[in-house]
């Protein structure tokens, strides 16, 4: 069976295109909106036309500005630390996990909000792209080794 989903896919207009795909389905399972990138990361990496690493690449590019789309979002949120009632919470979350918990921002469900959170709680641009690029890339790099057999 995956010999005939691999030779459709050789076949098929995704397999000129497979980078610009991979790379659009990163972005868009980012955002807020459902999706997931996996697929295609390995139906790219099924075509064996482009190295691992630049599959890896793309797929983290692409993954990494959806995460900086939902800081944006978080950005033009109206700045609540001040609540009293939520504000101490959302003070003592970030105190207790801070930057760090957005290497966890690859993560189903909890990883969008966390994009969105950092921006509306207006955590510094750098550090975030930073983390949010690492989880990504690491979440790409643990799917292609075990793609490759490799765990």
């Amino acid at each position: 069976m995956l010999e005939t989903f691999s030779q459709y896919l050789a076949e098929s207009w995704f397999a000129d295109s497979a980078l610009a795909v991979l790379f659009i389905s990163g972005f868009l399972s980012a955002t807020l909106l459902p999706g997931g990138s996996e697929a295609g990361l390995i139906a790219t990496l099924s075509l064996q036309q482009y190295s691992p690493v630049w599959v890896i690449i793309v797929a983290t590019v692409g993954n990494t500005l959806g995460g900086l789309t939902n800081y944006w979002i978080g950005i033009w949120l109206p700045n609540r630390t001040q609540n009293e009632k939520h504000g101490h919470k959302a003070m003592a979350w970030l105190q207790k996990y801070g930057y760090w918990s957005l290497l966890f921002s690859w993560l189903p469900v909890i990883g969008d909000p966390l994009c969105l959170a950092a921006g509306w709680l207006r955590m510094k641009f750098l550090p975030c792209v930073v983390l949010i690029a690492i989880g990504k890339a690491l979440r790409y790099m643990v799917l292609t080794a075990l793609f490759y057999g490799l765990f």
